[in-house]
């Protein structure tokens, strides 16, 4: 075994993460608004020992349902039910900071977190459309950097509220009718910018303390976001060049923070096609290239650059696009985009077909053996701490990921048989959580 464990996290998204996988025959497309497809998918990544599963999520339907099936759950309530169908695999759901309350929001987490035993992580985003900015009496998305000022003193509210309650707080103590000891319950009494809460919040601690910090933000502002907070981070790289430049600008990052490079798991996302013959899977990304609907996908593309390409020939390049400043939506994926397009001279026809499994996730298509070396070679290679699998099709993408690809990660030592612990936390390998509280008790008893 090596001194450092993979970490493997499924992101589920509907029937697949393709956007054609409903119209494939391998998909049902019904699947996608029926609660037991995503209980067994939890399973399914439960037997494959996956540290978790991870939801997106977004606040707004759009202009695409035209063309593709839209996620119909909110995630922690869709988590729930999976956390009472399994017993170790992390539960991770996407929330957002813009449209969201920090009370109300803690105590989800604290209760998804309650319910499943200490499994739940919180993927921090700040929502960049003016579609959701729309749901909630805004003419369009606030400016980014006003964005993550307000996801700064979000999250320092709900961390405040996660320690509210020392873990030895509750006595249950019948014989003398003590519930819990009232000095070990804190009041947050925050007053900021954004947000006046008072606390205590109403869910006590859970096993691992408070639920895992996840975030998925590679600009600049996110990256400076995810080094002071986040203890995993899901990202976007093509090439193992591009990778290790980002892995180690963050990992960089972390000392200043008083935080060591292990404190932070940065994923990847990787959308494997995986068959038996490495014609055969390329073969089978083909399929699904193929039914890719040219007029949903210039719609997705407008959104990501912010030009309006609708009416733009397929067979021509991207035309002139703003710079990145002008960008108030998301910045990093903007950046990836272009940085494709541009820099494999490819038309906009080839460009959207290179997007249509991923959304500008690295697609890989190739037999087990090859996935499993691609996957190695990131890994030792100071590109990946593991991986963020985004099967194009489910549930079977991610049934022959675990049935092939895990076993022979297992075999090379790289990735666990069995679970060696039962909080997400201990799956990543972080550090237990300590409760500021505690850590000002211990500090006054020292002297």
């Amino acid at each position: 075994m090596t001194s450092r464990t993979l970490h493997l996290n499924a992101f589920l998204m509907g029937v697949g993460h393709h956007e054609a996988a409903w119209r494939h025959p391998r998909v049902d497309p019904a699947r996608a608004l029926d609660a037991a497809h995503y209980v067994e998918l939890g399973r399914i990544a439960e037997r494959g020992r996956l540290d978790s599963v991870f939801f997106a999520d977004g606040l707004a339907v759009g202009p695409h349902v035209h063309r593709n099936t839209q996620a119909v759950f909110e995630p922690i309530t869709l988590l729930t039910a999976i956390a009472a169908a399994t017993t170790h695999v992390g539960l991770i759901a996407t929330a957002s900071t813009s449209y969201n309350e920090p009370y109300t929001l803690a105590r989800a987490f604290a209760s998804l977190d309650r319910i499943s035993n200490g499994r739940a992580g919180w993927n921090i985003v700040t929502s960049g459309s003016d579609a959701e900015a729309a749901n909630f009496g805004l003419d369009r998305v606030p400016a980014h950097a006003a964005r993550y000022g307000r996801a700064t003193e979000f999250l320092d509210v709900a961390l405040a509220l996660w320690d509210s309650w020392e873990p030895d707080a509750i006595l249950q103590d019948a014989s003398s009718g003590v519930f819990a000891d009232p000095a070990k319950v804190h009041r947050a009494d925050h007053v900021g910018q954004h947000f006046r809460v008072a606390g205590p919040l109403n869910v006590p601690a859970s096993p691992q303390g408070r639920p895992v910090l996840v975030q998925a933000g590679s600009s600049e502002s996110g990256k400076a976001f995810a080094a002071q907070y986040a203890e995993a981070v899901f990202t976007a790289q093509r090439t193992l060049a591009e990778g290790q430049a980002f892995y180690a600008d963050l990992k960089g990052r972390l000392a200043g923070y008083g935080r060591r490079p292990e404190d932070l798991a940065v994923l990847p996302g990787i959308v494997p096609f995986i068959a038996p013959t490495t014609a055969q899977a390329r073969a089978l990304e083909q399929e699904f290239t193929d039914l890719i609907s040219p007029d949903y996908a210039l719609r997705q593309l407008s959104g990501m650059l912010g030009v309006d390409l609708t009416d733009h020939p397929l067979d021509a390049p991207l035309p002139p696009v703003p710079p990145i400043d002008a960008i108030e939506g998301n910045k990093s994926r903007y950046q990836l985009v272009r940085d494709l397009a541009e820099g494999e001279s490819l038309t906009v026809r080839e460009l959207i077909a290179r997007l249509g499994g991923g959304r500008g996730h690295r697609t890989f298509a190739g037999t087990p053996v090859e996935v499993a070396d691609e996957i190695q070679r990131w890994f030792e290679q100071g590109a990946a701490d593991g991986f963020n699998v985004m099967p194009p099709y489910l549930p079977g993408g991610l049934e022959v990921f675990v049935e092939t690809v895990v076993p022979i990660l297992q075999d090379r030592g790289l990735f666990r048989r069995e679970y060696d612990g039962t909080t997400l936390r201990e799956h990543l390998g972080l550090r237990p959580h300590v409760n500021r509280y505690a850590v000002e008790e211990a500090e006054r008893a020292a002297g």
